[in-house]
């Protein structure tokens, strides 16, 4: 059997474009990520700071290659690429300088919308006793304990991100945290591992909200 090379694409980025895309579109199918909403980007490179991000305003079950664009740092296009990036990309720069993540998701499901709100008083939740909290970085038991801070939504992303900055500053071991009436942000070291992370969270989210009486959308 013989590989057909001229079926691979042969820019990176172009790869990661399509990896992306794929992501995205798997999110989209599993319920977290209804028409435009979530945002997700990959980070290409860290000195200087470069981002491939979701522009704002795709759909994500229609999303394709070219619905992505490159920011720097400041959350703005790089010189030559017109398109226009999420309103939360700056979200997406701090934990990318926080935590030096290869990849940052973040999704719209119903349960850890409505959990964000449940929790959003007492600024987040633990997770524990869970084995699929060994799906989480790091995670070798599920006597861990894994705090979800939530926190309340806001429409200034620059005001926003340095309350990001905050608390990946206070707990640097996080996994991820919650927007409150909003939903998840989780990263990894790459693509693959920030899409496990948001498997494992969201079928946690589920669990946590089946167990205090929210119902499943379907």
């Amino acid at each position: 059997m013989t590989n057909n090379f001229d079926d691979l694409p042969q820019d990176p980025e172009q790869a990661t474009r399509q990896a992306l895309c794929r992501v995205v579109h798997e999110a989209h199918a599993q319920g977290w990520c209804w028409g435009t909403s979530g945002n997700f980007s990959v980070t290409l490179d860290h000195q200087p700071l470069r981002l491939l991000i979701t522009q704002s305003g795709r759909d994500k079950r229609r999303l394709t290659v070219d619905d992505f664009v490159v920011v720097g740092r400041d959350g703005r296009p790089v010189v030559g690429d017109t398109g226009r990036p999420s309103a939360e990309t700056l979200l997406h720069t701090s934990i990318v300088a926080a935590t030096g993540s290869g990849a940052t998701l973040h999704t719209h499901s119903v349960a850890s919308t409505l959990l964000s709100q449940q929790f959003s008083p007492q600024a987040g939740f633990t997770l524990s006793g869970y084995e699929m909290l060994k799906g989480l970085e790091g995670i070798e038991t599920h006597r861990a304990e894994v705090f979800v801070p939530s926190l309340a939504n806001a429409q200034d992303m620059t005001a926003f991100s340095r309350t990001v900055d905050a608390l990946l500053a206070e707990r640097p071991s996080l996994h991820g945290f919650l927007i409150a009436g909003h939903g998840l942000y989780t990263w990894g070291a790459n693509l693959e591992q920030a899409q496990r992370h948001v498997e494992i969270f969201e079928f946690l989210f589920e669990c946590e909200a089946r167990k205090i009486g929210f119902q499943p959308l379907n």
